[in-house]
């Protein structure tokens, strides 16, 4: 059921003109390609550049507020109960014996 159904579906894409609106089309001039080609490429490298300064100063700020921070008492688990124990025999256990 699916099959014809999606086979019809691609070939009304296709001729409806939607695919060749977003295909993307090499300009025929070399000069041309090779200068989008070198835009391309510097804008790869702007953006891996502003990504690792970005990333070492996250980094950077997170060492300094960790070093500028007061230092606070340990927390403790809210699981834990801090207390004393006092152990009591059970008296069937005490009569086995």
């Amino acid at each position: 059921m699916s099959k014809p159904f999606f086979r019809d579906l691609h070939a009304r894409f296709d001729a409806s003109g939607v695919r060749a609106m977003f295909a993307p089309r090499k300009p025929r001039h070399p000069l041309l390609r090779i200068a989008l080609g070198l835009v391309g490429v510097a804008m790869l490298a702007v953006l891996l550049v502003a990504g690792v300064f970005i990333g070492a100063a996250m980094i950077l700020f997170g060492i300094a507020r960790r070093l500028l921070a007061r230092p606070t008492a340990p927390r403790r688990d809210a699981r834990i109960v801090d207390a004393e124990y006092r152990v009591v025999r059970n008296r069937d256990h005490a009569a086995l014996r």
